[in-house]
């Protein structure tokens, strides 16, 4: 027996039923009839329909299930093929077996089990992985031990070499009499105050130090006079490169890369110019006019490094082997789909996956969970991560690293009467020699700081040999200690430049250039109106905020607000840590003659009483860009953490238990111990929980990241890849499907 419908449900069916005509009406008449004559039709229907239509009518699927996206529908038919093939192979292997009747029992093959076995070009010497850094690139097939390692630089014909366009560094006034004069009065104080509080501590640590120390070292470096030896007496003499051996020297797009690069003499001729594509840890838009110029020279050097490296010279055999590319924590998209593009169409891969740093390198070390501390050349990246991901709020990307420590260490030695006072680091060869002085002499332990005597060799092209000698004293000390006070390091043109021919990118994901600011104890920012101090993480969406409207490519801008401050702090907070503009720090406090009179209320700052529907996204992220990450290295780690635990008391000490140093940078004797004490001194109820490590295995720790990436491909699964025919399809849409974080 039916049972009586409801006149609620007649009526609902009974609305269904006219819009599904008027909707059919409206199609019809849409091919004959004009534009206003839709606009009226429209208008009149929606007087006969004024109730808002019912919830299966909102409804819709459109773009939400997995099979109408083309990057995951790809992947489930193959993961399909595969278990079918998989199947199809045990069948077979059961039949060689024997015929009996009943078959024999085989262990089920996992998914996972089934892909690797069966998937194609998983033999490792059929990826090639590349790390690409400020100063070096790092690349070989997976299946290799150790990669190819060589300078990040392409020589190219130029009117005038990298010395002659640019100031010698490391700066200093050469007219000046004085050395305070020469490299600035506030300078010649913070270097002065770094080298008196060294001799308090190293007193208090109970070592010896004599009063006259750096007189002693002044004054022999003053009077010493180079030796100069025949060029027959010098048994590593430099074979520098012959500028005629190029491929093609009538060619205009002709050049060098890497050691051969470096080895140009400067006064050859023609004359050649060293172009350095990423600096700073990102694209380097400072030297290059156009963004073609920049994308060639670093495809250019990609492609001579798998030629003269990998001794894969023939193109054609490109496209049998797949690449897996290490990008920085906090990347910028447009670079990440630049990589793509480039490896998809002028490479020609058969495939190619990304993967973050400091997820390879915990890969590299074998570690499930740690605070990656990443010291490159010119850069410190600080990650957590946790079960093979990074944790977004956690990432930290500081414009200083190795090469700081090399341009300081030298203009200390020059304030103190270094004998090669024309030493300029734009020259090629005081590059090479100022790069070895620092890598024989720089260390973090006090026990060897004393007077000592050293010598070194000068080898210039077409030039004799001179042999100096020299003294140092706590120089070789307060250049690495530069980590802890970054305010001693030259930041004055590491914003140059900078988005002056790649525009960002205006979406969800917003890598500012500034590090966390969320308060921590200890003394990391606490201002959490500042603007300035704006989240390099993916932005929160914010559902009151008019921004999230944006202005620019229909996309939602980020939010310029600060993370909120983590719970379960126990130790007082000194005094905020702050950014500026151009990387100087100080206490937010006014201080002196300029202090606020009593009862008087400082200045609001700026646009806090601005409408922010009046402010662009461009404006914002301008704001943003203006601010020299740079603070000292134990503050920004624990600001990582505490990011990363939020308040969760057995993931700060998970995290601070497991702190892990690589880099090139980090390769200073007694880094790690350094560092160990510095951060147990800012949290001194974690003493027994905070410990420093090298990466495991005793592996060097340049190479832990690029090894890390070699393991990655060698996984049993792993859905990342991606394909020509989804870049053909998709395009850079297809990352959002295949990376294994939020992009």
């Amino acid at each position: 027996m039916v049972g009586k419908v409801s006149e609620r449900v007649l009526l609902r069916e009974g609305k269904k039923t006219a819009l599904c005509a008027s909707r059919h009406l409206v199609a019809t008449l849409a091919k004959r009839a004009s534009w206003s004559v839709h606009v009226t039709l429209v208008l009149a229907l929606a007087d006969t329909h004024p109730q808002p239509r019912s919830r299966e009518d909102r409804q819709c699927d459109y773009m939400k299930r997995d099979d109408q996206v083309l990057a995951l529908r790809l992947q489930s038919e193959a993961t399909r093929d595969r278990l079918v093939q998989s199947a199809k192979d045990r069948d077979r292997a059961l039949a060689r077996n024997g015929h009996a009747e009943v078959p024999l029992p085989v262990a089920d093959i996992q998914p996972e089990e089934a892909a690797a076995s069966t998937i194609d070009g998983t033999d490792p010497s059929k990826v090639i992985v590349i790390h690409p850094g400020s100063q070096n690139l790092r690349i070989g097939f997976a299946s290799d031990a150790l990669p190819k390692t060589i300078p990040m630089t392409v020589a190219a014909k130029f009117p005038q070499t990298e010395s002659e366009m640019h100031e010698a560094l490391p700066r200093r006034q050469f007219e000046a009499k004085t050395a305070e004069q020469q490299y600035g009065e506030e300078w010649s104080k913070k270097y002065q105050k770094m080298s008196n509080d060294l001799k308090v501590e190293m007193r208090a640590n109970k070592r010896k130090v004599l009063p006259n120390s750096k007189e002693l070292v002044v004054n022999y470096n003053r009077r010493t006079e180079p030796e100069k030896i025949p060029k027959h007496n010098d048994p590593q003499e430099i074979d520098w490169t012959d500028v005629n051996s190029l491929e093609d020297p009538d060619s205009a797009a002709s050049c060098f890369v890497g050691n051969a690069a470096q080895r140009i003499p400067d006064d050859s001729d023609p004359k050649f110019k060293l172009w350095w594509p990423i600096q700073q840890g990102v694209l380097n838009e400072d030297d290059y006019t156009t963004a073609e110029h920049l994308y060639d020279d670093f495809e250019t050097l990609l492609d001579k490094a798998i030629r003269q490296e990998l001794g894969l010279t023939s193109t054609s055999s490109w496209k049998n082997y797949s690449c897996v590319f290490v990008i920085p924590d906090l990347y910028d998209k447009k670079y990440v789909e630049q990589v793509l593009k480039s490896c998809m169409t002028w490479f020609e891969f058969s495939r190619i996956c990304f993967i973050q740093e400091s997820m390879a390198a915990t890969f590299g070390a074998g570690y499930t969970q740690a605070c990656v501390v990443d010291v490159g050349a010119q850069k410190t990246s600080i990650a957590c991560v946790e079960d093979g991901l990074c944790i977004e709020d956690s990432r930290i990307n500081l414009k200083y690293g190795g090469y700081d420590v090399t341009d300081t260490f030298l203009k200390m030695m020059l304030f103190d009467n270094f004998p090669y006072q024309e030493i300029n680091l734009r020259r090629r060869y005081d590059f090479l020699l100022a790069e070895e002085l620092k890598i024989k002499h720089c260390t973090m332990s006090q026990a060897d700081i004393s007077v000592q005597l050293y010598q070194f060799h000068l080898r210039a092209p077409n030039q004799p040999t001179y042999k100096y000698q020299f003294k140092t004293y706590d120089e070789v000390i307060l250049a690495p200690m530069g980590f802890y006070d970054p305010a001693i390091f030259d930041n004055s043109t590491k914003l140059r430049g900078r988005r002056k021919l790649i525009d960002r990118s205006y979406n969800a994901y917003d890598p500012t250039s500034s590090p966390l600011s969320s308060p921590i104890p200890n003394g990391f920012p606490s201002n959490p109106t500042d603007p300035n101090l704006a989240t390099p993480m993916k932005e929160k969406a914010q559902p009151f905020s008019h921004l999230s409207r944006g202005d620019l490519n229909g996309t939602p801008g980020g939010s310029a607000a600060a993370s909120p401050a983590p719970e379960g702090a126990s130790t007082p907070v000194p005094p905020a840590f702050h950014f500026s503009a151009n990387g100087n720090t100080g206490s937010p406090a006014p201080n002196g003659p300029n202090a606020l009179p009593n009862g008087a209320s400082p200045a609001p700052p700026a646009g806090m009483f601005v409408d922010s529907a009046a402010r662009s996204a461009r404006s914002l992220a301008a704001e943003r860009d203006a601010v020299l990450p740079v603070a000292p290295l134990d503050i920004a780690i624990l600001t990582s953490i505490n990011n990363a635990a939020r308040g969760d008391d057995k993931r700060l000490r998970d995290f601070l238990g497991s702190i892990m140093v690589v880099g090139g940078g980090s390769k200073t004797p007694l880094f790690t111990q350094t560092l160990e004490e510095k951060l147990r001194a800012r949290r001194p109820d974690l003493f027994d929980r905070i410990l420093v490590s090298r990466s495991a295995r005793d592996m060097d720790e340049q190479v832990v990241v690029w090894k890390g990436a070699s393991v990655f491909t060698k996984l049993p699964a792993n859905d990342s890849w991606i394909t020509p025919f989804e870049f053909e399809r998709l395009g850079a849409r297809v990352l959002h499907h295949k990376v294994l974080w939020a992009w």
